[in-house]
């Protein structure tokens, strides 16, 4: 994965074109640590170019708690900045741009509150996770409004994609909503 940086921030690419694995610097002392959790001109600079409209906060207090996967249609398809800010997730998003190289491939990464890391999900692909600690809090920026006649979702356990979910003894908590998501060769071509 090349590295990018401007000013406070790094970001990594992945082999799928589009999504980056984000690090915003951390200043500490005694007291904790003060970082720049966004800053548009840093971002712009390494490739998030999005102008982001609403921020979305969840707390999972089971560990093993699926939310995904889950995509808005275009005209309101979203793009997303997704952080942990307690405990950890494994993260996975899903190219579903027909015209893209890539599309079905995934790319799944660790977000930790302790490794401070975000990841970019472009508009067009699903996104989910799982949580691995309890009482996880997972914020994220979108760049449109959620709008309940575009919100779609794609199957979790898509036997096609090999999604690398963790061993979850009891398998994973999940909504009534994300247990019902179709397959991707079930989805129209949306993006």
């Amino acid at each position: 994965m090349p590295l990018t940086q401007s000013g406070n921030v790094s970001a990594r690419r992945f082999e799928i074109e589009g999504p980056l694995l984000l690090q915003v610097r951390r200043f500490g002392d005694h007291r904790g640590f003060f970082m720049e959790t966004y800053s548009r001109r840093d971002f712009e600079a390494v490739g998030v170019t999005d102008h982001f409209v609403q921020d979305n906060h969840s707390l999972s207090a089971t560990p093993g708690t699926l939310r995904g996967m889950h995509f808005q249609l275009p005209p309101h398809a979203q793009a997303k900045l997704v952080r942990v800010l307690r405990g950890a997730v494994l993260d996975v998003i899903v190219d579903l741009r027909h015209v893209s190289p890539s599309f079905g491939r995934h790319v799944a990464c660790k977000l930790s509150a302790e490794g401070a890391e975000q990841l970019y999900v472009p508009a067009g692909f699903a996104h989910g996770f799982v949580t691995l600690e309890p009482d996880t809090e997972v914020a994220y920026k979108v760049t449109d409004y959620y709008v309940p006649e575009c919100d779609r979702g794609l199957a979790w356990d898509d036997p096609d994609l090999s999604l690398p979910w963790p061993d979850l003894p009891g398998g994973p908590v999940l909504s009534d909503k994300d247990r019902r998501h179709p397959r991707l060769r079930d989805l129209p071509a949306f993006f």
